[in-house]
């Protein structure tokens, strides 16, 4: 696949890759695209090479999680899909006028919106990139509606589309993300929240791809978040700061091994084609690509009960969670830190080692003294 600089995407051919990741996927399945959710949440764990894989070859993880069986209750629910789609429609409305009035726009007719219909994902990518240089260099304000920008993570390219970019006649651009939980009393969720920023700190990312070839052009590190206000249906609106989650998914995503070094690792014959192999077959393709679980997996992954049932099976420390796992150093099963604390296995110089020994001595003394007092009475 090639591509102008104007969209983000490296021109590298890419023809190669995507034949290898089509026969991964199998040939006769849809390649299930990434989003920025899903984007945010495989840069949460970059040292999953599963994930990385998977995604990048765009296997249907909810699919393939049912034929594993452990199928997992993923995703939001039809209703809230509806619902999301009433409000930002709302939101949208007439020219975007409830969403200019947001930014401080009171007359919509000063605010061009640009057609960004195209042929394809790259011409959209393209016809956006192309808007949003037209609208900087005319220095009034534009509103892109669902604009397609473009993002390369682990060699592979991925399509992003937020629900709405503003250009301002200074040559800001910022990020707007159209959500439809409520803000009561001015505050939101805050985990609803975190969730919209990491999201949004993706298509900044992207976004900076194009502005980086812009002349005039600078993206805003505070994105506009919209919501219905208290519990009515008006939109009311918030700027996040995404400084922090910017930073760090931009180090996460630059940390994740290319698609191609995961693939050519894997054993001759591996696929994933949840539409002709085997589940037998589909769990040993899956147990071929290393996998790093963690509890917080359950709400991003539709393989996440799968991987808990592996490395619950293996006894890996993971199960109890990553700061645990961080604590333990070199001790990797559940088995092996039991014995550490018992004093049969582990130096006896290893930070470790020497606390779980006193933790464990703590605990024999005081189920003695309580042992003691209970006697007594």
């Amino acid at each position: 696949m090639s591509a102008s600089l104007d969209s983000g995407l490296s021109p590298t051919p890419r023809t190669t890759r995507r034949a290898q990741l089509a026969e991964l996927r199998g040939p006769a399945n849809p390649p299930r695209p990434l989003d920025a959710r899903a984007l945010a949440a495989l840069a949460a764990n970059p040292g999953c090479r599963r994930r990385a894989l998977l995604d990048g070859a765009g296997v249907d993880k909810s699919v393939l999680a049912a034929k594993l069986g452990s199928p997992a209750p993923f995703g939001q629910s039809q209703f809230a899909i509806v619902r999301g789609n009433s409000f930002e429609a709302k939101v949208k409305a007439d020219g975007g006028r409830e969403l200019l009035r947001l930014i401080g726009v009171e007359e919509p007719g000063v605010v061009s919106v640009p057609d960004l219909a195209a042929a394809g994902p790259e011409g959209r990518v393209a016809r956006t990139a192309l808007a949003l240089r037209e609208a900087t260099g005319a220095g009034a304000w534009a509103l892109l509606d669902h604009p397609l920008l473009a993002l390369e993570v682990a060699g592979s390219p991925v399509y992003l589309e937020p629900d709405a970019v503003v250009v301002r006649p200074d040559g800001g651009w910022t990020v707007v993300e159209i959500k439809s939980f409520p803000m009561v009393d001015g505050a939101a969720d805050a985990s609803k929240v975190g969730a919209a920023a990491r999201q949004a700190a993706v298509y900044v990312l992207a976004l900076e791809r194009v502005a980086a070839r812009t002349e005039g052009a600078r993206v805003a590190h505070s994105v506009l978040l919209v919501c219905p206000k208290d519990f009515s249906n008006v939109p009311t609106a918030s700027v996040v700061d995404v400084r922090k989650q910017r930073s760090v998914t931009r180090r996460q995503l630059a940390r994740l091994t290319r698609i191609d070094e995961i693939a050519d690792a894997l054993p001759e014959g591996t696929s994933f084609d949840v539409a002709e192999r085997s589940p037998a077959e589909l769990t040993a393709a899956v147990e071929s690509v290393p996998h790093q679980y963690a509890p917080e997996c359950l709400a991003a992954c539709e393989l996440a009960f799968h991987c808990r049932s592996r490395a619950r099976e293996a006894g890996a420390v993971e199960t109890l969670g990553r700061s645990v796992r961080g604590e333990l150093g070199g001790l990797t099963t559940v088995g092996a830190v039991l014995a550490a604390a018992r004093g049969e296995e582990g130096d006896p110089e290893d930070p470790a080692v020497a606390a779980l020994r006193r933790a464990r001595a703590l605990r024999v003394e005081a189920l003695s003294g309580a042992a003691g007092v209970a006697s007594c009475r």
